[in-house]
């Protein structure tokens, strides 16, 4: 199932589209704050994001700015009223992959979001997040918000395993890396330095 985030406050809209889609094997979480949208996308990374421009708690142009800050190629498109030139252009410049001015088709839109996702695949599965640190698996990256954190090769792993495991109870002894990670890393006393650090 794809999981889709949409960020809109219209609930007439908002729950058309997440029946729409819903019955086409979406996940549809909607979202009528940007901040609720925000807090959602720090727990957990969706497969594409939909945004409303106009928010009560926000402007949607800058919520998809700080999308592309954290998560590069997490797909966004735009569904808005606001079909101005300059609107569209500010929009793609600011990360949107795709803008779609309402009132829209519910299947031009799902035609659009099948044809996003055949070019970006599902990025959300190269995303692991926990508060404002995220970890880049593909690129071996990991921020603290929009700042680059450097860890060792040990420390990484580390991290990386306590976000496949979030939300879960970590054993010390679980914590270690098999041996051959160990050896690699300089042993066990440095494993469990990045341990402290981390």
């Amino acid at each position: 199932m794809i999981d889709l985030y949409y960020v809109e406050d219209d609930e007439i809209i908002a729950q058309a589209v997440k029946d729409f889609l819903g019955q086409r094997g979406y996940k549809v979480s909607v979202f009528p704050t940007v901040t609720g949208a925000k807090e959602a996308l720090l727990h957990m990374c969706p497969t594409i994001v939909l945004v409303d421009w106009n928010m009560p708690d926000g402007n949607g142009n800058l919520l998809v700015q700080w999308i592309r800050s954290k998560w590069k190629e997490l797909p966004v498109i735009f569904l808005t009223v606001r079909g101005d030139c300059s609107d569209i252009v500010a929009g793609f410049e600011n990360g949107a992959d795709d803008y779609v001015v309402k009132p829209f088709e519910l299947d031009v839109l799902l035609s659009r979001i099948k044809a996003l996702l055949r070019r970006t695949g599902d990025a959300s599965k190269q995303y692991l997040s926990c508060g404002s640190i995220s970890l880049d698996m593909k690129k071996m990256l990991v921020r603290d918000g929009v700042e680059e954190i450097s860890l060792s090769p040990s420390e990484y792993q580390l991290l990386l395993y306590l976000l496949r495991n979030k939300g879960k109870t970590v054993t010390r002894t679980k914590l270690f890396l098999p041996e051959s990670h160990r050896k690699a890393a300089g042993g066990r006393a440095e494993y469990i330095g990045g341990v402290k650090r981390i």
